[in-house]
């Protein structure tokens, strides 16, 4: 059995559905919280497999403040870390021997992605969107429209008009030891 079948089956058996567009790769959807859902593509190679998700674009503003920050993130995490790409848009990234590949070891790399990916998706829009978001608020107040979506930034709601909860920050705690 190839890497791709083996990884395949593992993601079935978690009941995980994965598209496979070529040979060599396999792009399958994790639901998520603050972030609708999470895409992960798994390219399979000679020697190691390669699991890539697009977090967000590239940020609108404070770029040292949010590569700064997505650097401190890589310390705390274990099977993923962060990058960029030639565009300055943000992904999680994981590389994993062939040799290594398990039904666990695909689980821990898809739930670290998955937690960073949806966990620190707000302190990254926040960071590097915030006067976007900040216009977005005062352009949905004054025509009355719903802010439902702009819940988890209350806090930047013109003169606190937003009467809803907003949500809790990610949690700091380690994913554990660093993947070799």
């Amino acid at each position: 059995m190839n890497t791709v079948d083996q990884i395949k089956g593992f993601l079935d058996e978690a009941d995980l559905e994965a598209e496979q567009p070529r040979e060599d790769l396999l792009v399958v959807q994790l639901p998520g919280e603050r972030k609708l859902f999470t895409t992960v593509s798994i390219r399979a190679g000679a020697h190691s497999v390669v699991l890539d998700a697009f977090v967000a674009r590239h940020p609108d503003e404070n770029l040292d403040e949010v590569y700064g920050w997505l650097l401190e993130q890589n310390r705390r995490m274990g099977a993923a870390h962060y990058c960029v790409d030639h565009l300055g848009d943000i992904y999680l990234t994981a590389r994993l021997p062939n040799a290594s590949i398990s039904a666990e070891s695909i689980d821990q790399v898809l739930g670290t992605i998955l937690k960073h990916a949806d966990g620190d998706f707000n302190a990254i829009l926040e960071r590097g969107f915030r006067s976007a978001i900040e216009r977005e608020w005062r352009w949905r107040l004054s025509r009355g429209e719903p802010t439902t979506n702009l819940a988890a930034f209350t806090h930047l709601a013109p003169n606190g008009e937003s009467d809803e909860e907003p949500v809790g920050e990610r949690s700091d705690k380690p994913d554990g030891p660093a993947a070799p």
